[in-house]
């Protein structure tokens, strides 16, 4: 309850701040702030709409995800059946990559039109029980709704980000009041800056807490422990070619390059190593060691 709560207040916050920049914006430009504000708090919720109806079309297809059936991957749909029923889910579609890059992701708007891709790198990469320890996460963001959450987070963080540009770019080629323009001016370069780092703590915050169900699930932690590093590992050596690295946040491991440690900083999920720590302490509760 506490990490939704959290979570909720992200998403608010993000909100607020897109509303915030509208209110700015209509006052500079045309002196009616509520009316800024209003329109731009139009505009996230039609982009919400966009991102809740259309994004697992959209992210699917950036990645060309094949919908398959149980006859094409037997093995994959029995391991899906069998962590969904674990989950107590429905049984979602299953989408195969073509891509030698091992890693996963769900999506979906809730768990009645849940997808679950996995990459076909994964599955000659993992043995079974950490092929189920990764599904074990993904159906714990489809059980939690955590696609959802994320879409409209990354919708926010993206929306604020271009309008900030826009606000800012507009405001260098009018001459109005110079206490108005710095302000707006500020705001402008520090509201992206706080819009990706609530999108990180939203994303980080649902891996964590996937990570934990996902565990607990299979009452087996260190299957998915050792899948994350086989995984990272992995990803760091061969990391995707294809697709938008705005989308990074619905994998289970960021499947694209990080160069720098200030890129790591602003990942858009936990460290590998936070995240097999906090699974190894929960495996002992299960009676599960090394």
């Amino acid at each position: 309850m506490a990490g939704r709560l959290r979570t909720a207040g992200l998403i608010l916050f993000l909100l607020a701040l897109f509303g915030a920049i509208g209110w700015l914006l209509g006052g500079f430009f045309a002196n009616e702030w509520y009316l800024g504000a209003a329109i731009f708090l139009g505009l996230a919720g039609v982009m919400n709409l966009i991102a809740y109806f259309g994004s697992a079309r959209i992210v699917l297809r950036s990645y060309r995800a094949k919908e398959v059936s149980e006859k094409e991957a037997p093995k994959l749909y029995r391991s899906v059946r069998r962590v969904a029923q674990m989950a107590d889910v429905p049984m979602p579609k299953v989408a195969l990559i073509s891509s030698p890059t091992p890693n996963a992701f769900a999506t979906g708007r809730n768990p009645k039109n849940a997808v679950v891709a996995v990459t076909e790198g994964m599955l000659r990469l993992l043995p079974e029980e950490e092929l189920e320890g990764v599904l074990a996460h993904e159906m714990a963001h489809i059980k939690d709704r955590d696609i959802l959450v994320m879409s409209v987070a990354a919708t926010l963080a993206g929306a604020i980000a271009f309008m900030a540009r826009f606000a800012l770019w507009g405001a260098l080629f009018r001459q109005r009041n110079q206490g108005a323009l710095l302000l707006l001016i500020v705001i402008a370069v520090t509201a992206p800056l706080a819009a990706i780092l609530v999108q990180l703590a939203v994303s980080r915050t649902r891996e964590f807490r996937a990570d934990e169900v996902g565990g607990r699930t299979l009452r087996k932690p260190l299957h998915l422990a050792r899948a994350l590093e086989r995984l990272d590992v992995a990803n760091q050596r061969r990391p995707m070619q294809r697709g938008n690295p705005a989308s990074a946040s619905l994998f289970i491991v960021n499947p694209f390059r990080r160069r720098s440690t200030l890129v790591r900083i602003f990942s858009t999920h936990p460290p590998v190593e936070k995240r097999v720590k906090r699974l190894r302490r929960l495996a002992r509760e299960f009676g599960q060691y090394y």
